[in-house]
Formats: structure tokens, sequence, C-alpha cells
């Protein structure tokens, strides 16, 4: 069974993250970059089938620019067998993304697809969705537990409600959540051992597709800062502030 994860190149989830002066962008000048959270995870899941014999390859793809390389060798030094970098300087939206992942699987022909549910970047969790929907293929979203049985796949998903569970036939494609596994950290020999793994590197042109962003950014605008918090001497004064300092209570 072949298994295809899709990885993004986003700022690290521990850089405290820095607007432009003209609140056009985020500022990227010298900031850390990481793997996205949740793809560590699908490569985790992904490795772990094919440690388990369940996988026979991991084929880890990313698209974005020259530098998303560095997330893809670390993905191969996780585990992954080979990459695929779909190169692009332009800002490449959910459905832009989908479509090249669909063209990856259309000539890789997985199995099975395992992407992070979202990205801590732009949170949009829709890229999964929307690749589902336009391979045809069955999607279990918000992973929590995934088995491989024959050619059935089981996602225990996690939903408002609590946990549901469904059986998809293969092939399918599987979003993760936080709390299937645990990412390991790569090691140092296997970090080394990455850089001969094969990485192919193809353009949205040489896949036929297009992926010039249909949105706009209008602008940026950092959080607004917290205010400091009080202490009371009461629960007189604490209702008091509630009422006319906060206006919460009547």
């Amino acid at each position: 069974m072949k298994v295809l994860v899709a990885v993004k190149r986003v700022i690290d989830y521990n850089v405290k993250i820095r607007v432009k002066p003209d609140h056009s962008d985020v500022d990227l000048t010298n900031v850390k970059m990481a793997m996205n959270p949740f793809c560590e995870i699908a490569v985790e899941e992904a490795v772990r089938l094919k440690e388990a014999g369940t996988a026979t390859e991991v084929v880890a793809v990313t698209v974005g620019p020259k530098a998303a390389q560095e997330q893809l060798r670390t993905a191969l030094a996780l585990g992954a067998d080979r990459a695929i970098h779909v190169q692009t300087d332009e800002r490449v939206e959910s459905l832009g993304a989908a479509k090249v992942l669909a063209k990856v699987v259309e000539e890789e022909q997985p199995d099975l697809v395992i992407l992070g549910k979202q990205a801590i970047d732009s949170d949009n969790n829709q890229t999964g969705q929307m690749l589902a929907a336009l391979t045809g293929r069955a999607q279990g979203t918000f992973a929590s537990e995934l088995k491989v049985e024959d050619s059935k796949l089981t996602v225990t998903r996690e939903i408002d409600g609590g946990l549901q569970t469904l059986s998809l036939a293969l092939p399918a494609v599987v979003t993760t959540d936080l709390r299937l596994n645990e990412p390991r950290y790569a090691k140092l020999p296997d970090i080394m051992k990455a850089k001969k793994k094969p990485l192919d590197t193809k353009t949205p042109e040489e896949l036929g597709v297009e992926i010039a962003g249909k949105l706009k950014l209008v602008g940026v605008e950092p959080p607004a800062e917290r205010q400091g918090g009080v202490k009371v001497g009461s629960v007189d004064e604490l209702v008091d502030k509630l009422k006319n300092e906060a206006k919460v209570i009547s």
C-alpha cells in the first residue's frame, strides 16, 4: 500500500508573529519556519503504517517555495521514502493546493492520502476535503484513530458530540487531529540519510494546474493587546466591576 502525505511550510508555532509596518502581510524576515504541526502528525501516522507492515511506501509532497524542501527533508528524516516538491512562489490557497495534490494523486495513485486537518497559518481546514472531492475518494476528517484491515479503513473522528467511527473503502483521504499520535523527533543519522533520499521537483505548470489566487489580502492586523487583570477584595466588589465596568451582567 502506498501512502501519500502532504506537508506545509509554516512559521514555527513557538515564534511570536510580527506584522509588517505597512500591515500588508506577516513579516517573515529571519523568522524560523517549520513543518505544520498537524502535518507532523500525518507523517508520523504514515511512517507507523509502514513500520507495521501495512504500507510499503511513504511519499511526502509539498506545494511552496524552494525553501519548503527543508520540510520535505524533515519528512524524509522522519521515515518517508521519497518526496515531491511542487515549487511555486505564488500564495497558494486551499483550492490551488488541492488541485495540485489531485494531479499528484493521479500520477502516484496512492491507496491512502494523509493530510493535517488544517495549517496553523491560514487555519482554513479545507484542503483535505477539497482533495477528496476532486479525486472522488472517500474521506475521513479529524481522525484520532486509524486502522487499516484488508481494503477497508476504519477512522475514528473527533466531532462536537464526541467520537464517530467510519468504515471507508480504499483509496481514501484522511485528515489528522491532534490526538492521533505523538510525532517523533528526527535522529541525526536519519537526518543525514534523508539528504540522499529522492526528492523530485515539479511546477504547477508541468502538472497543468493554475493556482493563481482568487482572494485578495487587504490587510493584516495583530491581535489586540490584553489588559492586565486586577485583584478584588470581596464578592461585592467583583459583582460591581462585572456590572459597571465589564458590563457582562445586569
